[in-house]
């Protein structure tokens, strides 16, 4: 891959907010959001504490930090293309509803996700 897709979504992001571009704005903090939250990892199911000042939080230094899985190009893609077909397929049911406008916002999110997705190919 010439490059990698987040750092061209977070660099797509300020350039977009700085002109307006809410479509864009949009799907990008979207695409990032499910990214992050792919990298998220479960949580154990350990009985919360009952001691302390407030039962059931977390004591200790770096108590409350999470570690965060290590996704691969292919898989941010993957998230990112989900993303794309989710407006897409968003877009259809919009129109098919009545709501063109709406669904003419989805598929300007879908095509801002295309370019990325191909700059990266």
């Amino acid at each position: 891959m010439s490059a990698d897709l987040r750092a061209l979504l977070q660099s797509s992001l300020l350039p977009a907010m700085r002109v307006g571009d809410k479509d864009t704005v949009s799907v990008v903090r979207a695409a990032l959001a499910a990214i992050a939250n792919a990298e998220a990892v479960p949580v154990d199911d350990a009985a919360p504490l009952t001691d302390g000042p407030i039962a059931g939080a977390a004591v200790g230094l770096g108590a409350t930090e999470a570690p965060r899985r290590e996704l691969s190009q292919d898989e941010v893609r993957q998230i990112v293309e989900r993303e794309r077909q989710d407006r897409i397929h968003a877009a259809e049911e919009s129109e098919a509803g009545g709501l063109g406008e709406y669904a003419a916002r989805l598929r300007t999110q879908a095509a801002v996700l295309a370019v990325l997705l191909e700059r990266t190919a």
